[in-house]
């Protein structure tokens, strides 16, 4: 603040991570964005709350707001392990040291601002923010928990990819807008004390008192010609929270509503009634264009941690201080994942002269040698995908674009894609741009073979150019039964993938391997089953090291069904491993050969 002459800062951020001014991290976007549009920012990363708080006093207030994060992940799911266990390390702290962010770390933070400044708002955001913005389940405590607003005392809440709802947000604080204008800013939310009144269109109170399924709640319907498009200017009331806590039932009913106003185009604001007030959470902001997308990318960023940190290691920095992203959002729906709930189900893709201009900068960089360790996204390949015709994308309330089976609007050609890879091999200084994320093989490949002429020369692409070693893949499990409860596609698309995934290194003399994500004890899945996926014949010669043990996180719907024993797209019961042995013996038979 000496050094630029500042007397006052506009906006303070508290985040659990430490400090990298990379696109990777949230906490530097959203700093970044609001500099850029004028505002002076401050952040105070890994805050002491321990001692005598000076690191929450020494900047003083703020003239607008605090703003408050946990990091780049929920601080619980940072902390223990899917057995409840501490973890010992933490990648998002210099030299990988635990314990330097409290659980729950949102709450904390916030509510010692409140103590220390009581009449600054504070406005919360990041995963653990966005993903606890209603009632939701929490594994550690092993009950539901209300809105995270109502146990911080926030004022404000910003969910999702949240540049564009933070820089209005900060321009009504600036502008001294009153409450009623607030308000109404798209992807916010909010607690308020008394009652809220709902239209005609939205439940009854006496659907609530008596628990019974609301007459408005829509279908669980699979093709978007049988879906109307939801009207943004009717606030869909859920359940309160006291009444899930009553009756899961009504739990899993409100995360049903809540999943489909996640994944649409024009959702409804959500009104959940709580204590003595409500929750109100507005809908998202449209995706964002790639004008918009490549707003972001273009900022400054140095791509380095803070000075401070004087050369230490930061673990996370050093996944992907190589990396390139090149889109948000995932379509795949996937039961046990956050993505889409946190960065939506459309695909906002940044424009190739972006992508191109950010791996000439990545190589003029000292430290660069030539390799970029990540050309993705959540699902790598998903970059540029979108419908064909947009006002059926409009109206569909699917949750999965592939899931059951992949929709006949959807436009799965990865030419563009390849010929982006070819740009950025083509960049000077770069020796590989590998692909580390994730890729839908479903995306290029059916049972039968390749899905269209991109298809093979994709995979062969992927293989041969964009690999390190190996291909990273996620079939999840073997049995269909279990499978249909991810909401992942038949292991035997897995066995097609493997076909002609050994036919390209033969036909190349290449040995590129092949690593297969897997997930026990999920919802759904039994010993047996976690038997029959140890012996499957397709997996010899596999090395079964990338398998974790299935941790509910919150909203999510596999941790809908791991609570209330009940799958929210149809209101079945579903049988679930919850004792921690039990889940520990069906992780161990990933192992059984070794």
């Amino acid at each position: 603040m000496q050094q630029l002459g500042w007397d006052w800062i506009d906006v303070i951020f508290f985040t659990g991570d430490a400090f990298v001014d990379h696109p990777s991290f949230g906490t530097a976007c959203i700093a970044r964005y609001l500099e850029k549009a004028g505002y002076r920012v401050a952040v105070v990363p890994q805050p002491n709350w321990r001692d005598d708080l000076r690191d929450f006093r020494k900047l003083g207030a703020p003239r607008l707001y605090f703003a408050v994060n946990s990091g780049a992940m929920d601080s619980m799911v940072n902390h223990y392990t899917a057995a409840k266990r501490l973890r010992h390390d933490d990648a998002y702290t210099p030299e990988g040291r635990a314990g330097q962010r409290p659980d729950r770390a949102v709450t904390v933070y916030t509510k010692i601002l409140k103590q220390l400044w009581p009449d600054v708002p504070v406005v919360i955001g990041g995963v653990e923010a966005s993903l606890r913005r209603l009632t939701h389940y929490d594994y550690w405590d092993d009950r539901l928990m209300p809105s995270i607003l109502v146990d911080s005392g926030a004022d404000w809440l910003c969910y999702g990819m949240g540049e564009r709802p933070m820089l209005e947000l900060t321009k009504a604080i600036e502008a001294g807008r009153n409450l009623r204008q607030i308000e109404k800013i798209p992807q916010i939310a909010f607690y308020r004390t008394g009652k809220v009144a709902i239209s005609s269109a939205s439940p009854t109170a006496a659907d609530q008192r008596t628990g019974q399924a609301f007459p408005q709640r829509s279908e669980d319907v699979p093709l978007p010609e049988r879906v109307q498009p939801c009207r943004a200017e009717e606030p869909l009331a859920l359940h309160s929270y006291e009444e899930c806590c009553r009756d899961k039932r009504a739990f899993a009913e409100n995360f049903r509503e809540i999943e489909i106003q996640a994944n649409v185009l024009h959702p409804r604001t959500l009104i959940e009634p709580v204590g003595e007030g409500y929750v109100q959470v507005n809908p998202m902001y449209p995706p964002a264009t790639t004008e918009e997308m490549d707003a972001c990318w273009d900022l400054p960023f140095t791509k380095l941690p803070h000075p401070r940190y004087k050369g230490k290691r930061i673990p996370a920095y050093d996944m992907i201080k190589d990396s390139i992203i090149t889109h948000r959002g995932c379509f795949g729906g996937c039961n046990f994942c956050t993505i889409a709930a946190h960065q939506g189900k459309f695909i906002q893709s940044r424009s190739e002269r972006s992508i191109l201009d950010e791996v000439r900068r990545l190589v003029a960089m000292p430290e660069f040698h030539g390799n970029i360790s990540d050309l993705g996204a959540p699902s790598a390949n998903m970059y540029g995908m979108c419908g064909r015709n947009q006002d059926l994308c409009a109206k569909c309330r699917r949750q999965s674009c592939l899931f059951p089976k992949a929709c006949p609007n959807l436009d799965r050609s990865h030419e563009r894609l390849l010929e982006l890879y070819r740009a950025v091999d083509a960049v000077k200084g770069v020796r590989h741009a590998y692909v580390s994320s994730g890729v839908r093989y479903d995306l290029f490949l059916d049972e039968k073979g390749f899905l269209d002429e991109t298809g093979k020369p994709y995979l062969r692409d992927l293989m041969l150019r964009h690999t390190s070693g190996r291909l990273k893949v996620a079939p999840e499990h073997t049995e269909d039964s279990v499978l249909y409860y991810m909401g992942k596609p038949s292991f035997r698309l897995f066995e097609r993938l493997r076909k002609e995934f050994d036919q390209i290194n033969r036909e190349n003399g290449t040995h590129t391997g092949l690593v297969p994500y897997f997930i026990s004890s999920h919802p759904g899945c039994r010993l047996e089953d976690m038997r029959r996926l140890a012996a499957n014949p397709c997996l010899e010669g596999i090395w079964m090291e990338q398998v974790q043990d299935f941790m509910p996180t919150p909203m999510t719907t596999s941790s809908v069904m791991f609570w209330s024993g009940l799958d929210p797209r149809t209101m079945k019961p579903v049988w679930t491993e919850t004792d921690l042995l039990k889940k520990k013996q069906q992780k161990a038979l990933f192992f059984k050969k070794k």
